[in-house]
């Protein structure tokens, strides 16, 4: 995700994206665990996304 798309966002359709993103790198964690994942940067790619929703989302709760 683009930082720009996540800024057009409002601050309850952030917290629904950060809910989303760490249902998915649990499930990306997961799949790790037991060998089934194809592309392990894809927890790197979540990651970073998270951070960004979390950086934006404090932005504008200050």
């Amino acid at each position: 995700m683009k930082a720009n798309d996540i800024r057009k966002m409002s601050a309850e359709e952030l917290e629904t994206k950060l809910k989303e993103l760490k249902g998915e790198l649990f499930n990306l964690r997961f799949q790790h665990a037991i060998n089934q994942l194809e592309n392990p940067h894809k927890i790197a790619d979540v990651k970073k996304d998270i951070a960004r929703v979390m950086t934006i989302l404090h932005e504008k709760n200050a």
